[in-house]
């Protein structure tokens, strides 16, 4: 299985590309979607938007996943965010492809053992689980490890969905 993994953000968008085989992990791509801070709200999430497509015609995933949206004390900040996060929902869900959604917590928990992870233990865990990968930014280190997280969770997700929609879950 393929997995794109994206980390949000209007400044700054990571991706990152792992094949998953089993327990194996490997590093397929990674990089950062940057939209210019001069272009208008609707330029950036179009540059986010486009961005993500092209990633997809690239590298053909088969599911993809994002980080949920936290909500911090600025208000604007946090809806800023959400946007640029439709956006990349948007154009990853606009080619069939499935989209799984999880808290910030949860991948630093799965990729390095406790929700509070700061980024620097997250690249080096990245770097641990991807040999010889090269990632040279925190951004898309943290959507390496949305990626991973989808791998160690995709399994259970299948199920509990179809559980959710038989109504057996509520």
């Amino acid at each position: 299985m393929r997995v794109l993994g994206l980390d949000p953000g209007l400044q700054h968008t990571g991706w990152g590309v792992i094949d998953v085989e089993g327990n194996s992990l490997r590093h397929v791509a990674n990089g950062v979607i940057s939209p210019s801070p001069k272009l208008s709200m609707a330029e950036r999430l179009t540059t986010i938007f486009d961005g993500v497509c092209i990633i997809l015609a690239d590298h053909q995933p088969d599911a993809a996943a994002i980080e949920e949206t936290f909500v911090n004390k600025n208000p604007d900040s946090t809806l800023k965010l959400g946007l640029a996060r439709g956006a990349g929902l948007v154009a990853a869900a606009s080619t069939g492809l499935p989209v799984a959604e999880y808290a910030a917590r949860l991948v630093k928990k799965t990729v390095v053992g406790t929700g509070k992870a700061d980024k620097q233990q997250i690249a080096v865990m990245i770097a641990i689980l991807l040999p010889g990968a090269k990632v040279n930014n925190a951004d898309a280190a943290d959507a390496l490890a949305v990626a991973i997280c989808h791998a160690h969770h995709a399994e259970t997700l299948g199920p509990q969905r179809r559980l959710a929609a038989s109504g057996v879950l509520a």
